[in-house]
C-alpha cells in the first residue's frame, strides 16, 4: 500500500478476536481499496492483542496511527474496534481536528440499552465531543453479532450520523465495503 504524495489516507481499525487482522478483516481492506480505486492510501495496523481488546491498548494505536497520517484522514472501525475508535475520538476531541469522516461498521454499543464493559465507563452525553463529525454508521440485516438495537442507540447518541442499513449483509458486510468506499469518496469532494 505504497502512497504518493497526493494519496487520502484512510486509517483501517480491525475488530476483535485470535486471527482477525489476518484471516476477516483484510478482506474488508482488500474490498474497500478496490472498491475505492486510486488516489486513495489505506493503513491497516494490527491492533495490539487483538484476541482480548483492551480500550487503553488500542486507543493508545488508534490516537498514534492518527498522529501519523495528518490531515484530511477518513477512519473506519470495525465491530468493537469501531466502539473503541468512536470512545477514543470522543475523549480526545483534539483529534477530530483531522477527521474528514468517520465511518463506523457494525459497531456494538457500550452503555444503557448496549452492553456492558469493564473497560469502557460511558457518560451520558458521551458523544457530545464528536460535535458535527461526519459520521457514517452501517450494519448487515443479517449480523448475527452486533444486535440491530445498537445501530439505532448510536444513531440516537449521534443524531447527525448517517445510517446505512444494508439488507441480506452480515457482520463482515459480505466483504463488500462498495457502500462504505462511496461515503469515503464523497467526504473527500
Amino acid at each position: 500500500m505504497n502512497a504518493a504524495q497526493t494519496d487520502r489516507p484512510v486509517l483501517f481499525i480491525q475488530g476483535g478476536g485470535a486471527g482477525t487482522h489476518a484471516q476477516w478483516d483484510n478482506k474488508l481492506v482488500a474490498s474497500l481499496e478496490q472498491a475505492l480505486g486510486r488516489g486513495y492510501c489505506l493503513h491497516y495496523p494490527n491492533m495490539p492483542h487483538e484476541d482480548d481488546p483492551e480500550f487503553a491498548a488500542w486507543g493508545d494505536a488508534i490516537m498514534h496511527g492518527i498522529a501519523l497520517l495528518g490531515p484530511s484522514l477518513v477512519v473506519v472501525g470495525h465491530s468493537v474496534g469501531g466502539t473503541i475508535l468512536v470512545h477514543t475520538l470522543a475523549r480526545h476531541p483534539g483529534l477530530l481536528q483531522v477527521i474528514a469522516a468517520l465511518c463506523l461498521i457494525a459497531p456494538p454499543f457500550i452503555g444503557p440499552g448496549g452492553w456492558s464493559s469493564a473497560d469502557v465507563e460511558v457518560a451520558p452525553d458521551w458523544a457530545a465531543p464528536l460535535g458535527d463529525t461526519r459520521v457514517f454508521l452501517y450494519r448487515g440485516s443479517d449480523d448475527t453479532t452486533t444486535p440491530a438495537s445498537h445501530l439505532d442507540l448510536y444513531a440516537k447518541a449521534m443524531p447527525h450520523a448517517v445510517v446505512r442499513r444494508l439488507a441480506g449483509r452480515d457482520h463482515q458486510l459480505n466483504d463488500n465495503l462498495g457502500e462504505v468506499a462511496r461515503d469515503i469518496a464523497g467526504s473527500f469532494a
